[in-house]
């Protein structure tokens, strides 16, 4: 089995790439907000235990199937250890099952005047209901970004298969070919 990870800042295109390479390989969807909108919609809150647990469930019943692979998205806050555990937890899940998995990392990165254009796309807002009130999002993401590092130093990410795409011109058709492409997908 293989587990790709998309991860990036806020409206940098995981989502989007994703939906590309499920077009082009037999690799599935997770992206991040398949488990946080729902989770918003019954508790009226972000609510990260259960939201975890739920993702959690979700990556053994996978992980006990016969698919080809899973990519899951998401925000990787790299100056948080919760966050570098918790891709290691992802990790652990799947080796528990198929201790042969392989995994492969792409991190997308895109200027913050073009993400913030693209947080108001169709798409985006089709799937990501608690993005649709576009002021408020943005004024999130930009706190987001002042919070947290969603950006790798040079070198950081101590994984083989590991690639870093800036995304800001570049379609996510493309950047989607890109990646099966160099992970041989």
């Amino acid at each position: 089995m293989k587990v790709l990870f998309i991860f990036g800042s806020g409206a940098v295109g995981k989502m989007t790439v994703g939906q590309q390479l499920t077009k082009i390989t037999d690799l599935k969807l997770f992206h991040n907000h398949m488990t946080i909108e729902p989770i918003l919609e019954i508790f009226g809150e972000f609510n990260t235990d259960v939201i975890l647990k739920l993702r959690d469930v979700i990556f053994d019943s996978f992980a006990h199937t016969d698919k080809y692979g899973l990519i899951y998205t998401f925000m990787w806050a790299f100056n948080t250890e919760e966050d570098w555990q918790h891709v290691e937890h992802v990790k652990q899940v799947f080796r528990n099952v198929k201790p042969d998995t392989e995994f492969y990392y792409v991190e997308l990165v895109a200027d913050i005047a073009v993400r913030l254009m693209r947080n108001a796309t169709e798409n985006r807002l089709l799937h990501k209901s608690s993005k649709r009130d576009i002021d408020t999002s943005n004024k999130r993401m930009l706190r987001e970004e002042g919070k947290y590092r969603l950006e790798s130093f040079e070198g950081e990410i101590p994984y083989d298969n590991y690639i870093k795409i800036n995304n800001t011109d570049i379609p996510a058709d493309v950047v989607a070919q890109r990646i099966k492409d160099n992970f041989n997908l």
